[in-house]
C-alpha cells in the first residue's frame, strides 16, 4: 500500500515540497532552504507569493486579511495566532496586509476587515468577515469542512 503525498509550498523560499501524509505531524523542513514548513504561526502572504503558495499547496490555507490601523484586526491577531498553533498542519495560516497589498485585496474583493478567506487548491472555498473568538472560529472551520 502506498502512502498519499501532500504538496506544501515553503513560505520562505516558495519551493514545493512533497510530504507523505503520515509525516505532516513530524514538523517537516523544506528540502531546499531547510526551514520549517509549519511553524505554528501565520506567515505573510503578499502579491509576490500568493499565487505560488495558494496554487501549489494541497492543504487548505486560511488567510486573515487585515490592516495595521484596524482595531478589530489587531484584537483578532492573537486569536488567529492561537488557531495557527492549535490547527497546523491540518490547515495553514497566512496574513495579508491589505494596505501593503492593495491590488490583491481588490482582486479578492475585500470590502471589510478583518476578513478570513479559506483557499483550497488555489481557489476560494469560503470567507467570513469580522473578528471571531477562538471557539467560534473553530466552529466555523469545522462547519466549512476545513478541520
Amino acid at each position: 500500500m502506498t502512502s498519499s503525498v501532500i504538496n506544501v509550498t515553503c513560505p520562505h523560499c516558495l519551493k514545493t515540497n512533497r510530504i507523505p501524509n503520515e509525516r505532516l505531524e513530524d514538523k517537516p523542513f523544506c528540502g531546499a532552504c531547510k526551514k520549517p514548513l509549519f511553524s505554528g504561526k501565520p506567515f505573510e502572504l503578499n502579491q509576490g507569493n500568493a499565487s505560488k503558495i495558494l496554487g501549489n499547496t494541497d492543504l487548505p490555507v486560511l488567510v486573515d486579511c487585515w490592516a495595521s490601523w484596524c482595531g478589530p484586526c489587531r484584537s483578532f491577531a492573537p486569536i488567529f495566532e492561537a488557531a495557527a498553533l492549535q490547527f497546523e498542519p491540518a490547515l495553514l495560516f497566512a496574513k495579508l496586509d491589505t494596505e501593503a497589498n492593495q491590488q490583491l485585496g481588490a482582486q479578492w474583493r475585500i470590502q471589510s476587515i478583518p476578513t478570513l478567506i479559506a483557499f483550497r487548491g488555489g481557489r476560494e472555498h469560503t470567507r467570513i468577515s469580522g473578528a471571531l473568538p477562538l471557539a467560534q472560529l473553530e466552529q466555523w472551520l469545522e462547519q466549512e469542512g476545513l478541520l
